[in-house]
């Protein structure tokens, strides 16, 4: 079977082809290992402004201080002396290391302690809790930093694997925690520090490995093995702890989104409505306040088999009963002096000028029709009367305060209307439009 494939592919990936000279590459780590003079003026100012974007929940602030911030170099020296057995650079690269830790968290604590704002921001909060997927961010992050390291074409990598690594976050947490006296964020955010260490040391130890650096001095087997065996021992007690926490943090995704789509589907519940809702995916509980009918004990039963379907069998259900209808009603009942009655008051006196209104625009319809009316019924009883207007006006009296609603009626005919006839025609009206209080005119 014909290999030359497979074989194509490895030279495509090769790493040999752009490799820098093997001198470049460790003076380039060399010189970046050092951690004084300027190095340790842009450390305090990388920290200074990171502890700023943490404070103010700025991403865009804490990507710049991750940029400028020289912590990379040390770490990758750790990783790259193991590899070639270089033991005073690795203890120059520990003792540069252990400088700039010292160094970012006195700054970030000293800036905490002075800075009038301690809202614990969710950037701040995002550094506090590292899991199994903060491990693989740093090694194929420092995977990606030494590759570009050792070649020949560097590229813009360098920046980008600072900005991924993160190792200036942590640290300006942790800050915060000394100064606040917050233990849980201090030692959680150190962790977070201490993977994204040991992971890119790791990487750089492993490409190095691959690369086949020179080696300073050459071991014996026996001194290889325990070198490895220490190694070992460092990523398991590394590992560890976030493989817990990465574990805690799906089991903790999944919970909430089957209990999200459980509230959901109970949002409307055997004549309840849900009022309010809380998940809390740590302890693993949901509480439900409903109004509407009354909650039985059977329907809460039934609630809680509808959640054990969608498998939340392990979660604790708090069902609580809210606003009531027939509580609704009683409050309806209560006395003038309640809201309620308050309400209803409101409502009847809306009422009562809707009538009026109503009344008036009724009367303004009416008029012409009653107008025309009155003058078919008179005209059956003097032919010579012709025209005829109605209407309903306000008379005032100064002797009333209120006026007086009358009626107006006007009458023209073709020839003088006889004094008798007009007393007749009066009597006529008072007795049609139910009232004594007329104006005629003729």
């Amino acid at each position: 079977m014909n290999w030359d494939w497979l074989n194509r592919i490895f030279q495509f990936l090769r790493l040999t082809h752009e490799q820098e000279d093997s001198k470049i590459i460790h003076e380039t780590i060399e010189k970046g290992i050092v951690v004084r003079g300027t190095n340790v003026w842009i450390l305090v100012f990388a920290i200074l402004i990171a502890s700023v974007g943490l404070n103010m929940n700025s991403t865009a602030v804490i990507i710049g201080a991750m940029l400028i911030s020289p912590l990379m170099g040390p770490i990758n020296g750790i990783g790259y002396s193991i590899a070639t057995y270089n033991f005073p650079l690795f203890r120059k690269s520990i003792k540069n290391f252990g400088y700039s830790t010292l160094a970012a968290l006195v700054t970030s604590t000293i800036y905490f302690m002075l800075t009038p704002i301690s809202t614990e921001h969710a950037e701040l909060l995002a550094r506090t809790s590292p899991t199994i997927f903060d491990v693989l961010i740093a090694l194929f992050g420092g995977l990606a930093g030494i590759v570009a390291i050792s070649s020949k074409s560097k590229g813009n990598v360098i920046p980008g694997v600072a900005i991924a690594t993160a190792l200036m976050p942590p640290l300006c947490t942790a800050g915060f925690g000394l100064s606040m006296g917050n233990w849980s964020y201090f030692f959680g955010a150190l962790y977070l520090f201490t993977i994204n260490t040991v992971f890119i040391a790791l990487s750089a130890m492993i490409v190095s490995q691959l690369l086949k650096l020179p080696k300073q001095t050459h071991l014996l087997s026996r001194e290889i093995k325990n070198k490895n065996i220490a190694i070992g021992v460092a990523i398991a007690l590394t590992v560890t702890p976030s493989l817990y926490l990465g574990y805690t943090l799906v089991a903790k995704e999944k919970f909430n989104g089957k209990a999200v789509d459980f509230v959901n589907k109970v949002s409307i519940w055997e004549g309840n409505f849900l009022l309010e809702n809380e998940i809390n995916s740590e302890a693993k509980t949901i509480e439900l306040i409903y109004g509407g009918n009354e909650f039985n004990e059977s329907a809460k039963d039934r609630l809680i088999e509808k959640a054990n379907d969608l498998g939340l069998t392990d979660a604790e259900i708090t069902i609580k009963q809210g606003l009531k209808i027939k509580d609704y009603e009683s409050l309806m009942n209560r006395n003038e002096n309640s809201k309620f009655s308050q309400l209803r008051a409101e409502i009847n006196r809306l009422k009562n000028e809707l009538d009026k209104s109503n009344f008036q625009v009724d009367s303004l319809t009416i008029m012409p029709s009653t107008g025309d009316l009155l003058l078919r019924e008179i005209k059956a009883l003097f032919p010579l009367i012709e025209t005829c207007s109605y209407s309903l006006t306000k008379q005032y009296n100064s002797e009333n305060e209120q006026p007086e609603i009358v009626s107006m009626v006007f009458f023209s005919s073709t020839e003088p209307i006889a004094d008798a006839d007009k007393q007749k025609i009066k009597l006529w009206l008072e007795n049609r439009l139910q009232t004594k209080a007329l104006i005629l005119k003729f």
